[in-house]
């Protein structure tokens, strides 16, 4: 796969074909050693326009555990870049369409990040507030899909019991 599996959509709704697509080329990118890449596909995933019903999340859940695994395997040699700080612009920076939804889970990642590398320093010239856990979660349950912010809390939990 190549850059042309997303650039298709570029012009077209980013529904659940989109999402699909989203995933399948993050893992491309991670195969061939492009993890920060692969999270930047990922990150576009989880800004997909789907209402929660798509048969395709039945198959494949918003990819909150691949991100925290994604983060927690790459390879000290391969570049990542920063998450913790790269979710904190995202969310902070965030625009429509569904702002407040793609925030709320550009948030979300950020909290993952923190869980999973606790050693990744947050940049501190962002001037933005920083939600607590309990805030992202109310803004996962007003902007989410039905079940998101237990997916995500699950995931959360599981990185902080080191899986």
């Amino acid at each position: 796969m190549d850059w042309q599996a997303l650039h298709r959509f570029r012009d077209d709704e980013r529904g659940a074909e989109f999402y699909r697509a989203c995933l399948e080329y993050g893992q491309s990118l991670w195969t061939r050693g492009f993890a920060a890449r692969a999270l930047l596909c990922l990150d576009r995933a989880l800004g997909a326009d789907l209402t929660g019903s798509e048969p395709v999340l039945a198959e494949w859940p918003l990819p909150y555990a691949g991100m925290a695994w994604l983060i927690r395997h790459t390879p000290p040699d391969v570049f990542l870049g920063n998450p913790r700080v790269h979710f904190q612009h995202y969310a902070g920076r965030m625009n429509e369409p569904r702002r407040a939804q793609r925030a709320a889970r550009a948030w979300a990642c950020w909290a993952l990040a923190r869980a999973v590398r606790p050693d990744l320093p947050g940049d501190p010239r962002h001037r933005v507030e920083e939600p607590t856990e309990a805030r992202i979660a109310v803004e996962l349950d007003r902007h989410g899909h039905p079940g998101e912010t237990a997916l995500w809390r699950n995931v959360l939990a599981s990185c902080r019991a080191g899986r």
